[in-house]
């Protein structure tokens, strides 16, 4: 009973310096960068008030990815910290509680924070990015003339099953052209013909490629070839929707990462950004549980701290793991390590830094 109290008390604790944590580290946030990107978009396209509260609203869950672990170490710091300087600390392993039990809870919430937010990454921050560049290309920018993009995924999608799916390798806004044209369609989910073509160019109504190839597959398999000059590329949208329709790796869920991944590899288009994006959604939600086991330890002093210096060591702590994981995605991204092992880098090192800490201190 008496260890269950002790649970419920640190776990309080903790909980409520996580949430002051929230809230301090999203003001810094929003104040060193959205705020600022806001203030350009009035100056450039005079949006409005109420198009500035959209944009506010939906920035919010993007910046939480990264308050959620900045938060859990300051939690960690601040509470054991807290604890160490009023000899609670003490008092407890004085009662035969060891150290890794009154640790529990805070690595249980770390977990269970991590958990939460893989699940808020895939399923709320892309749908609120996607939100917040809607409201930039409809409503603040409006009809701005649709500009050159790389690697254009168009689906046609009904009844829940995929229809076409085309995949161009670049939109020229100077001369309105689809460079490197791939057409895929599906009957019942297997994908029935193949279109290739060199280019496909808008004639005012219409889509129409030149110099490509239809083959029927079946079975996985082409089995008729048949090469054209000319021919219309059955896409409805025109330019300016094509490149408003683009979705950034930051507005696809992890299963549409993999699916776009899947489609770039069979046309040999590098995709090591998009593979260290998706991996990516899982190494920084789980920073949270890494950030408490370092956390944790570091909180224990043998002399009085105040809770500034607490807030110092996380911003310090928070900066080199942000070094590294700049460093450790550009790595992957470049190519100069496999972008699974790159992305993870940082917190592997998280791990056995703080697997050290932990040990020590309960010594």
């Amino acid at each position: 009973m008496q260890i269950r109290l002790l649970d419920k008390y640190i776990f309080r604790e903790v909980c409520l310096a996580f949430f002051f944590g929230i809230c301090g580290t999203s003001a810094v946030f929003v104040g060193s960068g959205t705020l600022f990107r806001i203030a350009q978009y009035i100056t450039e396209y005079g949006a409005s008030f109420g198009s500035v509260v959209k944009m506010f609203i939906f920035s919010l869950p993007a910046i939480a990815i990264y308050t959620f672990p900045m938060s859990m170490l300051l939690a960690a710091l601040l509470t054991f910290g807290r604890l160490s300087s009023s000899s609670e600390i003490t008092a407890m392993k004085s009662c035969g509680v060891s150290f890794w039990r009154i640790a529990a809870p805070v690595i249980v919430l770390g977990v269970v924070v991590s958990i939460f937010s893989i699940l808020f990454t895939e399923h709320v921050v892309p749908r609120a990015n996607n939100a917040y560049e809607n409201v930039i290309a409809y409503e603040i920018q409006g009809n701005a003339a649709p500009k050159s993009q790389d690697h254009i995924v168009i689906k046609e999608i009904k009844d829940g099953e995929m229809q076409r799916l085309m995949y161009a390798r670049r939109y020229d806004a100077a001369t309105e052209t689809l460079e490197g044209v791939t057409l895929q369609s599906f009957e019942q989910g297997e994908t029935k013909y193949v279109q290739d073509a060199a280019y496909a160019k808008w004639e005012g109504t219409q889509w129409t490629m030149y110099r490509g190839a239809i083959y029927e597959v079946s079975g996985g398999k082409s089995e008729h070839t048949m090469r054209f000059d000319k021919q219309v590329l059955p896409i409805n949208a025109g330019p300016g929707r094509i490149v408003r329709e683009q979705k950034k790796p930051e507005e696809l869920t992890m299963k549409e990462l993999r699916q776009q991944i899947e489609l770039m590899r069979t046309q040999f288009v590098d995709t090591k950004k998009l593979e260290t994006e998706l991996y990516q959604r899982i190494t920084i939600p789980m920073a949270s549980l890494v950030f408490a086991v370092i956390g944790v330890p570091l909180g224990i002093q043998p002399t009085r701290s105040s809770s500034s210096r607490g807030i110092g060591l996380s911003l310090l702590i928070f900066f080199c793991y942000y070094v590294l994981m700049t460093l450790a995605g550009a790595l992957g991204q470049s190519g100069a390590l496999n972008p699974a092992y790159a992305v993870w880098l940082p917190n592997v090192v998280g791990l056995l830094v703080g697997a050290y800490l932990m040990r020590e201190a309960a010594h």
